[in-house]
């Protein structure tokens, strides 16, 4: 009876360990197919270029930590300040040529526009530390070019963008920070999408955006359509809490998820103009 007893724990034990290992297998299992059937939708055809739309371009070709060769865009503008985008987690480049013509011309950025890995003619497979490595060598690039003042670059990120906007922005400060329709992190948005099963305890900490927003100190404006079907204008409104001053948040009504440059009208493009003009006079960033 005594030696039953003693071996008892171990058992238990060995049976709590081989649940944790199934746990944590499952985890890795079910983020793998979340990021291939749900989180990620690269396109490889590039189905225009600015020529398109008369705006000057240069083809620029950037080089990842991990030896992947992304390709992108740079638009030059008359003004001062760049523009680094991180767009959504669909299509390619050549989906926001539209957007990136009227930033041209109703701001006069420069911009920088680039596919992550394995969206339109980058290398290499779509994952979550791989979009961290290529926001890095966004910057990288910008900060290579002499035309390009590194004090002066506005982080602008769209959707599942915003999350790297603000990855970057905890271990590289911008001028300032713009998030379009983002959300707190994809263990929020899951329990959103599925709120009968508890799959975000399986995605705890990716693309976690809420975690991240309090380290930055920069001015921030946020964007979100009050009828985002998408992405709840609620993870929007969560994210701007948590976040330092200066920040605003700006309520489009009336706007879904991807035609918030459109549907938004006015409203949209003078809260960037406005945005712009604060942080293109603010010194304390020099």
């Amino acid at each position: 009876m005594v030696s039953v007893l003693r071996r008892a724990p171990r058992r238990l034990t060995v049976l709590g360990a081989g649940t944790i290992l199934v746990l944590l297998v499952a985890a890795l299992g079910f983020w793998a197919l979340l990021e291939k059937w749900f989180v990620y939708f690269p396109e490889t055809e590039i189905v225009a270029t600015p020529v398109y739309l008369g705006v000057p371009y240069e083809n620029v070709f950037l080089e990842t930590e991990d030896g992947l060769t992304l390709h992108g865009w740079y638009i030059p503008g008359p003004g001062d300040v760049t523009w680094l985008w991180f767009h959504g987690n669909g299509g390619n480049i050549s989906h926001r040529l539209d957007e990136a013509a009227l930033f041209r011309h109703a701001l006069g950025i420069n911009q920088l526009l680039f596919d992550y890995r394995g969206y339109g003619r980058s290398e290499g497979k779509p994952s979550e530390s791989g979009a961290y490595r290529d926001s890095r060598a966004a910057l990288d690039y910008l900060h290579s070019r002499r035309d390009v003042d590194p004090d002066r670059i506005v982080y602008f990120g769209r959707s599942l963008g915003t999350a790297v906007a603000v990855e970057l922005a905890t271990v590289h400060e911008p001028l300032g920070l713009v998030l379009v329709a983002p959300f707190t992190s994809v263990s929020d948005m899951a329990r959103i999408s599925f709120p009968l099963l508890p799959l975000h305890l399986l995605v705890k900490g990716r693309y976690d955006s809420l975690e991240r927003i309090g380290r930055i100190k920069r001015p921030l404006l946020i964007v979100h359509g009050d009828s985002d079907q998408t992405i709840p204008i609620e993870q929007g409104w969560r994210l701007f809490q948590a976040a330092n001053e200066p920040k605003e948040f700006l309520t489009l009504p009336g706007t879904d998820h991807n035609d918030t440059y459109i549907a938004g009208g006015q409203l949209y493009w003078d809260a960037m103009k406005k945005f712009l003009n604060s942080v293109s006079s603010d010194d304390s960033h020099r």
